[in-house]
């Protein structure tokens, strides 16, 4: 069977200029609100009859609910879903922390304010675990039995999240000032630390016979974090010719692409999958988190602030090298030179425009976006060779539509 090519819809521009296609899931069956699915089939949760837990007929609602599962279910559900589903295990974990490095997680998770006092924050997207359940869905194995490795994820990419607006001085991070900022580097380097160790913890206390190769597979997947943010760190001494897209979309692949690929294989993993599907999995997952790094590079620049929580630019004042700048360079265009010839000095205040203009009259923009739907046909391809039903598929499929489709 074949799956649908994916629409990739780019992000509106600060103006608010919408993006010109929609995706093949916005012109699915729509009798309920987002997120929801048909009448008589339960979101994550639950059964038909409106009871959690166990169903009345005795099957184990995650057999029933799986993701990957639900019919024209949309990312929205599914991230809702596996949201729900880690936090408990993600508080558990982290309230085991000394108090120290409590305060700081749990201000990083926005689930508390500075002082201590309880806020309704925002902890992310929840991307990566919805991941790990629906891929474990999507292969016929119980997404319960994967909620710890699905937190394990979540803990890691949020340790790579404190660390790296640490290095990269990123001063906003979810609409609120960054744990560096608000309780300084060396403190929230180490929360970041703690939370790698509670990742590998989950997984050594976790029965599921995956978890001592699930466990090796995410202690492989942070070296190759580790290599991608060096790589990424070290792209920003050297000069604006001196970068090349080969090396920045290995970088990306390192830095972004592994755990994405990783949180896939861990659910492939959960559900029994032979080494063939795992791998399978992977390189979905390494593809569509290029497309992710795409499209996020472009809302960098082109994004709104007021839904991206991150101010306009950042990655252009600290002349960073990202996908739509070295293309952008790389380009031979007189609006090229113009870059290279910002980027050869620093920032100066009100060059932001202008440095914007010229990222975009070189083809940076243009490229990125190409490049994104390219890797999202990538991914289809190595998606349809691990779960061949495009139903069985419908949840992945939604979330690797999900990161081409956002604004933030």
């Amino acid at each position: 069977m074949t799956f649908p090519t994916p629409a990739v819809v780019f992000p509106p521009d600060q103006a608010g200029t919408p993006g010109t296609r929609r995706s093949p899931a916005e012109t699915l069956d729509r009798r309920g609100p987002i997120g929801k699915p048909k009448e008589g089939r339960p979101l994550g949760g639950g059964c038909a009859d409106g009871t959690g837990g166990g169903c009345a007929d005795g099957r184990p609602m995650d057999r029933q609910v799986a993701p990957g599962q639900l019919d024209g279910q949309e990312a929205a559900g599914i991230l809702e879903y596996a949201r729900a589903s880690v936090d408990p295990e993600l508080r558990r974990a982290i309230d085991s922390l000394p108090g120290s490095m409590r305060r700081i997680a749990l201000y990083h998770f926005g689930w508390e304010h500075a002082d201590g006092t309880p806020a309704a924050g925002n902890a992310g997207k929840a991307i990566r675990p919805a991941l790990v359940l629906t891929a474990t869905g999507a292969l016929g194995g119980q997404h319960a039995a994967a909620v710890q490795a699905a937190a394990a994820v979540e803990l890691i990419h949020n340790f790579t999240l404190l660390h790296d607006d640490v290095m990269d001085r990123d001063t906003t991070r979810r609409h609120r000032p960054t744990a560096w900022t608000v309780f300084g580097d060396a403190d929230a380097i180490l929360a970041g630390d703690a939370m790698q160790a509670l990742a590998q913890r989950l997984l050594a206390e976790d029965s599921h016979p995956a978890s001592q190769a699930a466990a090796a597979r995410l202690a492989s997947c942070v070296v190759e974090l580790c290599e991608g943010q060096h790589a990424d760190t070290a792209m920003e001494k050297r000069g604006p010719a001196e970068v090349t897209l080969d090396e920045v979309l290995a970088m990306a692949e390192a830095k972004t692409g592994a755990l994405l690929g990783c949180a896939c294989a861990l659910g492939g993993l959960y559900a029994g999958a032979d080494e063939e599907d795992v791998d399978a999995l992977d390189a979905f997952g390494r593809e569509a988190g290029l497309a992710f790094q795409l499209i996020d590079d472009v809302i960098g620049i082109w994004g709104d602030p007021s839904r991206t929580g991150k101010p306009a630019g950042a990655d252009l004042i600290a002349r960073k090298k990202s996908l739509p700048v070295v293309a952008a360079l790389a380009s031979g265009t007189p609006a090229a030179t113009e870059l290279a010839e910002l980027y050869g000095v620093p920032y100066e205040e009100g060059e932001l425009e202008r440095t914007v203009l010229a990222v975009e009259r070189a083809g940076g923009r243009d490229w990125a976006q190409l490049q994104a739907a390219d890797r999202m046909s990538r991914a289809m391809h190595e998606l349809s060779r691990a779960i061949p039903d495009p139903e069985a598929a419908g949840g992945l499929l939604a979330l690797a539509e999900f990161v081409t489709r956002r604004s933030n």
